[in-house]
């Protein structure tokens, strides 16, 4: 299992060649929250491209390691188009991160859900009970359980989905991201607790999506559990950062633009985090 002080320093390393390479990661994401998702990625470092028609996705996909699916807004074209897309950037060895917003509320995203696990994902990010549906869906997971969703919002807390993201993160081979009142991140072995954010974040739509969408940014010049990590920390450092600027939710977004931007690689890595075993719950480094 990594260290703590190995993951800070691949943490510094993956935000520091975002920075200087500016490397894209295309978007298929929430109508809602294009603006914020493309605003967060070229804050941290990225370059973004917002997509729909899997021919466009693909012809991009020589132009860069990571792709960013969510499925927060249904067209009916997503129903073949996403499954085409992720099926390239798998088949090519390129990462893709998986957002499964809003699962659970219609046939068409458990379609497509189902058809994209012939081909796992990279990242999968997404709240509490957001992950426990996923590997309801995919039959992950032996027991039953609730795994309900209110909306796009979480019904469960973070740690009532740890085995689940475990298991899922074990499935892909890649990383689990759970984000709630503190973000759990795993590849399987390792457990990252991330600490920080801000209490005008549920405020705000679109924290949970572009997330997603830095995630899949650090994806091109880092592993996935780095990238996760990445994302999780620089979140809940502007976050924090953030909100002792701001007077509500509509100047707190202004300020967590500008921190994104303002965090430096080492920040980042000095997040306050806990890294311990999926399998032996050990504390390694604790802050």
């Amino acid at each position: 299992m990594i260290s703590k002080k190995e993951l800070q320093e691949k943490i510094i390393s993956c935000a520091s060649e975002l920075r200087s390479e500016n490397p894209m990661s295309p978007s298929v994401t929430n109508a809602v929250t294009i603006n914020f998702v493309a605003n967060a990625q070229l804050a941290v470092g990225g370059s973004a491209a917002m997509c729909y028609l899997s021919d466009e996705l693909i012809t991009l996909g020589s132009l860069t390691d990571s792709i960013y699916v969510n499925l927060g807004t249904m067209l009916p074209l997503h129903a073949d188009s996403i499954p085409e897309t992720v099926k390239y950037y798998y088949g090519h060895g390129k990462k893709w991160t998986l957002d499964p917003v809003g699962i659970g509320s219609g046939k068409v995203r458990g379609s497509i859900l189902q058809k994209v696990k012939a081909y796992p994902p990279s990242i999968v990010r997404g709240n509490a009970s957001e992950i426990l549906a996923l590997c309801h869906l995919w039959g992950i997971l032996d027991e039953e359980g609730d795994g309900r969703t209110r909306g796009v919002d979480a019904t469960e807390p973070v740690d009532s989905a740890k085995d689940a993201a475990v298991r899922l993160a074990r499935f892909t081979r890649g990383a689990v991201s759970v984000s709630g009142e503190k973000d759990l991140i795993t590849d399987g072995q390792a457990v990252i607790y991330s600490y920080g954010g801000s209490k005008f974040m549920p405020m705000v739509t679109g924290m949970g999506c572009s997330l997603g969408g830095v995630a899949a940014a650090y994806a091109c010049t880092g592993d996935p559990l780095t990238a996760a990590v990445c994302a999780a920390n620089v979140y809940n450092l502007a976050g924090k950062r953030a909100e002792a600027e701001s007077r509500g939710p509509g100047s707190f977004y202004v300020h967590f633009i500008d921190q994104l931007y303002l965090a430096s690689p080492k920040d980042i890595a000095e997040n306050p985090f806990d890294l311990v075993s999926a399998d032996e719950g050990k504390a390694d480094g604790k802050e």
